[in-house]
């Protein structure tokens, strides 16, 4: 088994504990750590109130994670979407659709969970499958 490639970036938020940005391994599969609304150049959470902007920011946070590997969100196979309220589901379905074609969109879970990082209002997470 080939050791697993640690993936890093400074434009994305950098991992507060024990764990990395992001992890390929096997040489084609890419696991993303959930990213929240924290703006890389700051180390600040961003839009304390606001599940549209905090939403746009943990897209971004995974796009830099992704490019930081060689991969774009249409490499992503599978994302989980954790909210702190399941009433912000349109608002964030919303801005996610803009990072994904809807004919080739990944799988996806969204689940509704009682605290997040920083009491964030939304994370994200993905799987990707990389050339």
């Amino acid at each position: 088994m080939a050791t697993p490639e640690i993936i890093r970036t400074d434009r994305a938020p950098a991992p507060v504990g024990p764990y990395n940005q992001a992890v390929i391994a096997s040489g084609r599969t890419l696991y993303a750590s959930g990213q929240i609304a924290i703006d890389p150049a700051t180390n600040q959470l961003v839009h304390s109130g606001d599940v549209a902007k905090q939403t746009e920011q943990v897209m971004h946070n995974l796009a830099a994670v992704l490019e930081a590997a060689g991969a774009t969100f249409a490499h992503v196979v599978k994302t989980t979407i954790f909210l702190k309220n399941m009433d912000d589901f349109a608002t964030v379905n919303g801005i996610y659709a803009q990072f994904f074609d809807e004919a080739t969109a990944p799988a996806r879970a969204t689940v509704e969970v009682a605290r997040l990082p920083k009491d964030v209002l939304v994370e994200i997470d993905c799987i990707a499958a990389i050339d």
